[in-house]
C-alpha cells in the first residue's frame, strides 16, 4: 500500500516531499549551510537562556513572541536601511512555517499562487499543501525575470499570491528592486494580492535589503530566515517584517503557542551574538566569490550569485557530474535545473577540496575528447 491508495487530495497526488538526502562524505556542500559551528560564548550564552526558560517550561510560552519580534526588529532595523518595530514582524517555525501562514491567510481553495522559476520549490508545494492553486512563472534562460513576460502572466492569472526570491535559490541571483515594483504594481492592477519577497539569503548579497519598499506597500511582505546567516539551521526561526495589518492577519492561522520556549530563547541569544555571526557572513560572501573566480577560471559557465552558494555547469547531463564529483569525496546538489549543478560555500578547506575535485573532473574531460 501506497501513499496514492489513500484517500489523499488530488493536488498531493504523485508528488514527492522536499529534501536533500545526506551522504557520509568528507565534504558536504549540498544543503547552504554556514559550514561555522557556532561560537563558545554564543553556545554558553543559549545555555543560560534555555535554563532560564526550563524553569518554566509548565507554563506556554509567549504565544505571540514580544521580546524575540521586538529584538528581531531591531536586527532589521540596523541592517536593513528600514525602520521596524514590532508590531511590523511576526515569527514561526522557519521561513517555511512563514510562507504555510501566509498561503493559509491569503491563499487556499479557490485561491492561487504565482512564482518564476527554476526557483525554491517549496513556494509551489507549501501552495499545494494549502490547496492554494499553484502557477509556475517564466525566467529567461539567464535565470533572470523577464519583466514584460511576467507581467503578462499576472495580468493574465490574476494570482492571489506572488512569490519572489532574492537572492534566487537556487541559481543565486538577486531580482533588482525595481523589477520587484514594477511586479507590485502590475499584482496590485490585476486585483489587489499579497507580493511576498522571500529574502532568505539577502545577508550574503552584494546588494541592500528591499526592506524600504515596505513603505506605502501594505501588501508587500519580506520573509527571513535565521537558517543561513546565524548558522542556526537546527533552530527553525523564519519571520516577517510587513505592514501591522499583514502580522495581525497571520495570527488568525497561527497555531496556538506555536513557537516554543526553547525556541524563543535560542533566537534571543543568537541575536546578542548578531556582530560575531555576521564576521562569519563576510567569510563566506569572500569564499562564495572565489568559487565563481575559479570556476569561471577553470572554465565552467557560472550563474551570478548574491547568495552563499553558486550554481555552475553547462553539463550534457548534469546528474552524471554530480556522481564524479560525489565519487572525488565531494556532495554537491542536483537541484533539478537542467544542466546545472549547485555548490554551497563552505570553509575554505572544503572549497579547496570542490575545486581540486571539479579541476580534475575537468581536465579528465579534455583528456577524452583528445584522445
Amino acid at each position: 500500500m501506497g501513499i496514492d491508495d489513500l484517500p489523499v487530495r488530488d493536488e498531493l497526488r504523485g508528488k514527492s516531499p522536499y529534501g536533500a538526502p545526506q551522504l557520509d562524505v568528507p565534504v558536504r556542500l549540498n544543503t547552504n549551510e554556514n559550514p561555522y559551528p557556532l561560537p563558545e560564548p554564543l553556545v554558553e550564552r543559549i545555555t543560560e537562556r534555555v535554563r532560564e526558560a526550563a524553569r518554566n517550561l509548565n507554563r506556554y510560552p509567549d504565544r505571540d513572541a514580544v521580546e524575540l519580534r521586538t529584538e528581531l526588529a531591531n536586527y532589521l532595523t540596523k541592517t536593513g536601511k528600514y525602520a521596524v518595530g514590532v508590531e511590523n514582524v511576526w515569527a514561526a517555525n522557519g521561513s517555511n512555517e512563514v510562507i504555510q501562514q501566509l498561503l493559509q491567510t491569503f491563499g487556499g481553495p479557490g485561491r492561487t499562487a504565482i512564482g518564476f522559476e527554476p526557483s525554491y520549490s517549496m513556494h509551489g508545494l507549501i501552495a499545494r499543501g494549502t490547496g492554494t492553486g499553484w502557477i509556475s512563472g517564466p525566467r529567461r534562460d539567464d535565470f533572470t525575470i523577464d519583466l514584460a513576460t511576467a507581467r503578462q502572466a499576472i495580468a493574465e492569472e490574476r494570482p492571489d499570491v506572488v512569490f519572489i526570491t532574492t537572492p534566487n535559490n537556487p541559481t543565486g541571483n538577486a531580482v533588482p528592486p525595481e523589477t520587484v515594483l514594477a511586479l507590485y504594481e502590475a499584482a496590485q492592477a490585476a486585483k489587489p494580492s499579497m507580493v511576498v519577497v522571500d529574502e532568505a539569503y539577502i545577508e550574503f548579497s552584494h546588494g541592500d535589503s528591499l526592506l524600504p519598499l515596505l513603505e506605502g506597500r501594505p501588501n508587500l511582505v519580506v520573509s527571513r530566515t535565521m537558517s543561513k546567516a546565524f548558522g542556526a539551521a537546527g533552530l527553525r526561526l523564519g519571520y516577517l517584517a510587513a505592514h501591522p495589518a499583514v502580522v495581525d492577519a497571520v495570527q488568525l492561522v497561527r497555531l496556538p503557542y506555536h513557537l516554543s520556549a526553547v525556541t524563543q530563547a535560542t533566537a534571543l541569544a543568537a541575536l546578542e551574538h548578531t556582530g560575531v555571526l555576521l564576521k562569519y557572513v563576510e567569510q563566506l560572501k569572500a569564499e562564495r566569490d572565489r568559487l565563481v573566480a575559479e570556476l569561471r577560471a577553470i572554465g565552467y559557465e557560472v550563474t551570478e550569485s548574491d547568495a552563499n552558494f553558486v550554481q555552475f555547469g553547462r553539463f550534457a547531463d548534469a546528474h552524471e557530474i554530480w556522481q564524479k564529483i560525489l565519487d572525488r569525496g565531494v556532495l554537491v546538489r542536483d537541484n533539478g535545473v537542467p544542466g546545472w549543478l549547485r555548490v554551497s560555500a563552505g570553509t575554505p578547506e572544503e572549497n579547496d577540496a570542490f575545486l581540486d575535485a571539479v579541476r580534475e573532473l575537468k581536465k579528465d574531460q579534455e583528456q577524452e575528447q583528445s584522445a
